[in-house]
């Protein structure tokens, strides 16, 4: 497969095969080029233990083949068959109130189970063997979306899996115990054996157990991914394997996508638009660029989003006109090698059968029909772009354990929530016209130069000495609240806060001072300017920081709210209270200033500008959101891939239309 991916996943064995043809034809006018195919059919090819039928998977990618339309293959075991668990209740999951989840819906799945991964495994086998090397299979995709809807089992074979993971990780019972701090509470453990998952409690069970206990779900997960992996590389040599990751913050949370990303020969993701009143393209983004992070930024593969509403949703409405075409290139030009959906036919039965598809129930005579049939046309004109790079401006910290860390019981305040902030400073960025990379903590950050840390209550001392590294080579550095505070154990680092991050910052904090709930802060700045926080305050001593901004009220008035501390060639802000976006927007741009980031007040806000660069050339990305037309600067003349147009001086973008600018070399 030459140029973009579009397509979806298939699963016609919902429908008569009568019909297939119909579905293939219809791809073919759409412009599809790759299905997933067989994600949940487990229980139709393998429909008793060791029976296998093949035969209506043989005759489909044959026609998919015939018809140049590429397959990703899945093993379908995250839907193991009813006579699976008739025969094996115990690989059902338990929560962590102790109650075992029934079959009936998908993914019900202890991880930990041993007759669960010899199942998966045996399927997997069939699989590789049969259509391994099958001149339609483009990819293999296994699982799908882990950690949803359960990530974690509190079973006693997950109980057995725990103490074998503790012991692989700690070494000794003294070490674990250690890591812990067993010694609060009464809670010392004298033998492995004694140590359980962190069931339901009567009151707060110990956080370091917690934070551990989904490390082990996370890392357990995994090695069944890799364990049906290395049976498809070995079986099915030189065909790309991957599983779809969900990296938006706001659809999974108990996956480390950092680990993930190194196992997997392709990072694919999946993404959803959360109509919760935000502006569901920044999330888009944040999602995208998140998950060309992931993959170390190479190009990936947006493997499923929707062409209009979804069904999970409290409230699901449809997609604006153009916005399916606005959505799927912004994957585009924030790395994705193109764009499919869930799924190829609306389904008439099941959970989802009021979720979106690329042929709805409507037919071919429909909006969202004729804007797929277009997108194919458009993903084709743009063919060249695979291979290239985005570009990224800037970098923000972010670490899966951390959020992990911080959303366990008994913080200084619940309003405080590290997705929150995230959101917030991605935001401002955007709106800076900045393209973002996220990077972990003690990632390499020397080629960026602003690193936005939004919140990192877990912060390792390897994290902080390379913060300070960073900004000691010249780097700008901005960090929020609630940051450096303790280690990987959740133990808080020796000395006053902010722990890990103290000496990069030029600071300490005596006391956290977190606000009533509707509380209120001002901030006085440069040139009586104010600013206001809410939810958090604290009490700031500068050990080599300057006072930029200070807290005008509350419990802290008087104290330090924003300081700015020169080390080295580099500075380090830090905010100490929360902001929302208007008011960060007004604190950041300071900080741009210092990394050279100048402002772009000749973009409009809702336009998106991102570039894409390769060996066969570079594209500017410029996607209007907003509902005037605009004009985007240019400083080189291209050639606009959509329309054919040449453009010089400024590309014109109508109002939600998107344009692709080849620039001339």
């Amino acid at each position: 497969m030459a140029g973009l991916a579009y397509g979806g996943d298939y699963n016609p064995e919902q429908w008569p095969e009568s019909l297939w043809p119909e579905d293939i034809r219809l791809m073919r006018e759409a412009g599809v080029t790759m299905v997933s195919v067989g994600i949940f059919s487990w229980a139709l090819l393998e429909p008793e233990p060791g029976r296998y039928d093949f035969g209506w998977l043989d005759r489909l990618l044959d026609l998919l083949h015939e018809a140049g339309i590429a397959v990703d293959l899945g093993t379908p075991t995250v839907a193991p068959p009813a006579w699976f668990y008739s025969a094996h209740r115990e690989a059902l999951p338990v929560s962590r109130e102790g109650v075992r989840y029934e079959f009936g819906s998908r993914g019900a799945i202890c991880h930990s189970s041993p007759d669960y991964r010899r199942a998966a495994a045996g399927i997997t086998e069939q699989l590789a063997r049969r259509y391994g090397g099958h001149p339609a299979l483009a990819l293999w995709h296994v699982h799908n979306e882990y950690g949803v809807p359960v990530s974690a089992c509190y079973c006693d074979t997950c109980a057995d899996g725990f103490r074998q993971w503790l012991r692989e990780r700690y070494g000794t019972l003294d070490a674990v115990n250690e890591a812990w701090g067993t010694a609060f509470w009464g809670q010392r453990y004298a033998t492995f054996e004694q140590i359980n998952p962190p069931r339901a409690t009567p009151t707060v069970a110990n956080p370091a157990q917690r934070l551990d206990y989904a490390r082990f779900a996370d890392a357990t997960m995994r090695a069944n991914f890799t364990a049906e992996r290395d049976i498809l590389h070995k079986l099915s040599p030189g065909i790309p394997v991957t599983t779809n990751f969900m990296t938006a913050l706001s659809q999974c949370d108990s996956v480390d996508y950092w680990a993930w990303g190194r196992e997997v020969d392709l990072v694919t993701n999946d993404h959803y638009l959360i109509t919760d009143g935000r502006r569901t393209h920044v999330n888009l983004a944040m999602a995208a660029d998140l998950t060309r992070s992931v993959a170390a930024g190479a190009p990936w593969l947006l493997l499923e989003h929707s062409t209009s509403g979804v069904n999970w949703q409290p409230r699901n409405p449809a997609k604006r006109p153009g916005e399916m075409a606005r959505n799927s290139l912004g994957h585009v030009a924030r790395g994705s090698e193109g764009a499919l959906f869930f799924q190829w036919r609306q389904s008439r039965r099941g959970a989802e059968k009021f979720h979106s598809a690329m042929l709805p129930h409507a037919g071919t005579d429909s909006r969202v029909w004729r804007e797929v049939v277009a997108l194919g046309a458009d993903l084709e004109k743009l063919g060249e772009l695979r291979g290239s790079r985005t570009v990224a401006d800037v970098a923000m910290v972010w670490d899966w354990q951390s959020w992990w860390a911080q959303r366990l019981e008994w913080r200084p305040s619940e309003d405080l929530d590290a997705r929150e902030r995230a959101d917030s400073f991605y935001e401002v960025l955007y709106d800076r016209h900045l393209t973002v990379d996220f990077a972990h903590p003690e990632a390499d950050l020397s080629g960026y130069p602003l690193v936005v840390v939004p919140a990192l209550y877990l912060a390792t001392t390897r994290a902080g000495e390379n913060l300070r590294g960073y900004v000691e080579d010249g780097g700008t550095l901005v960090v929020s609240c609630f940051s450096g505070i303790v280690d990987e154990h959740d133990a808080v680092h020796p000395g006053p806060y902010p722990g890990a991050l103290r000496d990069a910052l030029g600071l300490t904090v005596e006391e956290f001072s977190p606000l009533i709930e509707g509380g209120r802060v001002r901030l006085t700045g440069p040139g009586g300017a104010e600013l206001t926080g809410d939810v958090w305050s604290e009490f700031v001593v500068p050990r080599g920081a300057e006072t930029v901004w200070t807290y005008a009220d509350g419990l802290a008035a008087g104290h330090p709210a924003v300081t700015r501390h020169r080390l080295g060639r580099g500075t380090a802000w830090y905010l100490s209270t929360r902001l929302a976006p208007h008011d960060l927007a007004t604190l950041l741009a300071p900080v741009c200033a210092d990394a050279g980031l100048g402002d772009r007040p000749d973009l409009p806000r809702d336009v998106e500008v991102v570039h894409r660069t390769g060996d066969c050339g570079s594209y500017l990305f410029a996607i209007n959101h907003g509902d005037t037309d605009a004009k985007v600067p240019q400083t080189v003349s291209g050639t606009e891939l959509l329309t054919g147009e040449r453009s010089a001086g400024h590309l014109a973008v109508p109002a939600g239309a998107v344009r692709v600018l080849r620039l001339d070399r």
